[in-house]
């Protein structure tokens, strides 16, 4: 019998411990109890260990992915690194006396789209190698009957035109990557706008905006992308039966 395939990760589960959770304890837990005074609350731990409750939830997360399933889940492993650099580029700006470095805004933003960026050149060169990376992140086994899909191909001869699909389909998804890139330096600059680095409560003002940037930007950038995908996924549907003769049904596995 064939290996059962294995249980995915609770999309519920990822949203709230990797997005959710950490934004509210950048926005709850980051005021600082000793310039409150008697104002403070139990949860007001200030922005250093808020900052480190907001990464180390999803990094434990990850971790603990990893060792339950000992494999390496793509996705996990680029919200890893994404986590790594946002610890490790604010504690660079943060200052021992509670004032960030300037240009935070611009670093913030360079950091945000340093991964998109990089997604896209490795998206776009997989081409040259013959295992298009869409495969890893859409057109996959997961979501389409890929050996029917192929069988047809071969049987009708049209292992050209196929290819042609996959590679105009990878570019395409590519670009989203490439677009996302300058939409998050532009959110972030548009966030720090009025950002002042030397005023006393800096670090907490700075995770204010990191947690807003983190919500919005599934908003402002994940949307549109989210459009690019649907329109990727049409044509590729519509591709793929044009090619084999199939049905959508037949090319789309049962959810």
């Amino acid at each position: 019998m064939p290996d059962p395939k294995p249980k995915q990760e609770h999309p519920l589960a990822n949203i709230l411990i990797n997005v959710l959770i950490p934004v509210m304890a950048l926005d709850h837990l980051s005021k600082d109890p000793e310039r409150l005074g008697s104002a403070a609350k139990f949860w007001h731990i200030g922005p250093l260990w808020a900052m480190t409750v907001a990464l180390a939830l999803p990094l434990g997360y990850g971790l603990w992915h990893f060792a339950k399933t000992r494999k390496v889940n793509f996705f996990s492993g680029v919200g890893l690194v994404s986590i790594l650099l946002t610890g490790g580029l604010t504690f660079y700006l943060w200052n021992a006396d509670g004032t960030v470095k300037p240009n935070a805004g611009l670093l913030v933003g360079l950091k945000e789209a340093m991964i998109p960026l990089m997604l896209g050149i490795a998206v776009l060169g997989s081409l040259r190698f013959g295992t298009p990376l869409l495969r890893v992140f859409l057109y996959n086994d997961t979501l389409f009957d890929v050996p029917k899909i192929e069988a047809k191909i071969a049987e009708r001869s049209e292992e050209s035109g196929y290819k042609r699909l996959i590679d105009s389909a990878t570019k395409l998804f590519a670009a989203s990557f490439f677009i996302s890139a300058p939409l998050n330096i532009g959110l972030a600059l548009w966030l720090f706008r009025n950002f002042d680095a030397s005023a006393a409560d800096a670090t907490e003002k700075y995770n204010k905006i990191i947690s807003t940037m983190t919500w919005s930007g599934l908003l402002v950038i994940g949307l549109p992308l989210l459009g690019i995908i649907f329109v990727l996924f049409t044509r590729l549907i519509k591709g793929l039966r044009d090619l084999t003769g199939l049905e959508e049904k037949d090319v789309l596995l049962p959810r």
